[in-house]
């Protein structure tokens, strides 16, 4: 596969998606390495947003993308229906795979056989191909078990897994499916780790803002330059631990500004990040010599 970005959604001063400005950032995009995006993921405020800004978002990044660049749909709700009908309106702006998060309001009911029975329902009525979600901190705490994923991977439309939770979590499931499973490490933390244990690429928030260092960490393990690689990985974890550890989506989204490209407050409730983180950013990143 490749890196993936997670891409943010740009809000005006008023709280408005900026369609305008999304289009500049895929316009940068669209030159780099990446392999594509996931679009509506947690970067993307996919839960800020409503159904009808999140159809034009998508829409756009599609239209934008890349020539030889693919497009994951977040396809994240509530219930099997509403889910099922966003995943086809995916469908026809263009969407290369469904991304498919468990619900989390009804946590405890959650079970294995539910969560089987809501990730095959939807993938029985879409043509793209399907990959699950496991990040437990944005479901309320759920956690894709290894079991459940053999049994996914058993499903003709559903072709992977994204994994944003943990290395343990990510090594299960590559012990039990990497052999007939696509399993995509969701955090840069375990990026690099994940590629050797067979994961074959990534969806890295610090995409968002140096695409060409994460997708040369991806070349140097594929093409088997490990010291390159391990040297490159200490500077790409520590930089995101600078980065979205200090403050998630609205610390991305101003290293995405002090970068060049436009990031922008997140949506209300999240608050803008204080005057000392956006400093210990600024002076981690320059040090570096990232900006």
């Amino acid at each position: 596969m490749g890196v993936f970005a997670p891409i943010t959604t740009p809000f005006d001063e008023k709280g408005e998606v900026a369609y305008n400005k999304l289009i500049d950032n895929m316009k940068f995009y669209a030159k780099s390495a990446l392999k594509g995006y996931l679009a509506l993921g947690s970067n993307g405020e996919n839960k800020s947003l409503s159904t009808e800004e999140k159809t034009k978002v998508l829409g756009t990044i599609i239209k934008h993308k890349g020539t030889n660049q693919f497009v994951m749909a977040g396809c994240i709700f509530e219930s099997t229906k509403e889910t099922i009908e966003f995943a086809k309106i995916a469908e026809r702006l263009g969407s290369d795979f469904i991304t498919l998060l468990p619900p989390s309001y009804f946590k405890k009911e959650m079970t294995d056989a539910v969560l089987f029975r809501y990730f095959s329902d939807v993938a029985n009525n879409v043509k793209k191909p399907c990959l699950v979600y496991n990040a437990p901190q944005f479901c309320g705490g759920t956690v894709l078990s290894a079991s459940l994923i053999k049994d996914l991977a058993k499903h003709h439309n559903i072709i992977g897994v994204k994994d944003s939770s943990n290395a343990a979590n990510i090594e299960s499931y590559l012990f039990a499916v990497r052999d007939s499973f696509n399993v995509i490490p969701g955090s840069a933390n375990f990026f690099m780790n994940a590629l050797f244990m067979g994961a074959n690429g990534g969806v890295i928030s610090l995409a968002n803002i140096f695409p060409d260092m994460t997708c040369e960490l991806y070349d140097l393990v594929v093409a088997k330059k490990y010291e390159e690689a391990f040297k490159l990985n200490e500077k790409v974890i520590q930089t995101n631990k600078s980065v979205s550890g200090t403050g998630g989506v609205a610390a991305v989204k101003y290293a995405m500004d002090l970068a060049g490209l436009y990031g922008g407050n997140p949506r209300l409730p999240l608050l803008p990040l204080g005057d000392d983180v956006k400093k210990k950013i600024e002076d981690y990143l320059k040090k570096e010599g990232l900006i």
